[in-house]
């Protein structure tokens, strides 16, 4: 084996690595996104980290840096202008997606000289990842896990009754900004992998296709983190086979796991509905009698 063969090895087993620990991350978080329809929201944080990752690269700082302080931004933003009163939070959220975008576009436009590829920021480029990378991916994981394994109840709470969860004294603002901070968090790990963008797919998909099988919290949970590991990996390993983009590899594979589940899944599926209907339909022969007979 020659030295260029060992070296894209390694590579690759660092991408594979990477892969999971994304996997695990979006998985877990994901059925706190879906549960609390925080779609959209997501869809924002994605967008709005953007500016902090071109900022960072541009300037030469850590890109995890710059992209975590845009992050933090944004969700604090997300959280102020959604609670004032005779605003609707979409709107301040849309708001934030769009100009986010354009920032981190125009800073990124404006650079003269700078040949950074807008593409690895939108989609990543798994298989550039390093060493570095890993840990940063591995110690996210980690919090996102113990975050969420702590919160577990609050946050399941304050996603079913808001109301109530106020009542029995539940800072609810803190709790959603926390959750913000954990979404901001895990696009800005997942950047190099799949980029700002994709990492949407990662977030949702899974975890929708999960709620489509199972009520259960933790077997949601469960099948989410197994979809979404099994969307990455499987996602690097075509990108490998047939030598297309990695990081759209891995969101289609994600969304074709959530239309699969959309088709057969065993909870609110078109199949579950229509064996419904079948179900409530009277048997052949057992309906209204024919006219004038009796």
């Amino acid at each position: 084996m020659s030295w260029l063969d060992l070296a894209l090895n390694q590579a690759f087993n660092r991408a594979l690595v990477e892969a999971v620990l994304i996997g695990v991350a979006t998985g877990l978080l994901g059925v706190q996104v879906v549960l609390r329809r925080l779609s959209f929201y997501t869809m924002a944080m994605t967008h709005a980290t953007f500016p902090g990752v071109v900022i960072a690269a541009v300037v030469g700082v850590d890109l995890y840096l710059g992209g975590a302080t845009a992050g933090v931004l944004a969700a604090l933003a997300v959280v102020a202008l959604s609670r004032r009163r005779g605003h609707d939070p979409s709107t301040a959220t849309a708001v934030a997606l769009a100009a986010g975008f354009a920032l981190g576009v125009v800073l990124l436009s404006a650079q003269r000289g700078f040949t950074k590829d807008l593409t690895a920021y939108l989609v990543g480029s798994i298989l550039t990842v390093t060493t570095e990378d890993l840990y940063v991916a591995a110690a996210v994981t980690a919090v996102v896990a113990a975050a969420l394994g702590l919160g577990h109840r609050a946050l399941l709470f304050t996603a079913f009754d808001r109301g109530g969860a106020r009542a029995a004294g539940y800072r609810t603002a803190a709790i959603d900004f926390g959750l913000l901070l954990l979404i901001s968090a895990v696009v800005v790990t997942a950047v190099p992998a799949v980029g700002t963008i994709l990492t949407l797919a990662l977030v949702v998909a899974p975890a929708g296709a999960a709620r489509l099988w199972t009520d259960q919290i933790a077997t949601m949970t469960a099948v989410a983190v197994g979809l979404a590991v099994a969307s990455t990996v499987g996602g690097l390993l075509l990108s490998r086979t047939w030598d297309v983009a990695a990081g759209a590899a891995i969101s289609l594979i994600a969304t074709g796991c959530f239309a699969a589940s959309m088709l057969i899944g065993v909870r609110h599926s078109l199949l579950a509905r229509w064996r419904h209907r079948r179900a409530l339909m009277p048997p052949f022969g057992t309906g209204a009698s024919v006219a004038g007979q009796p």
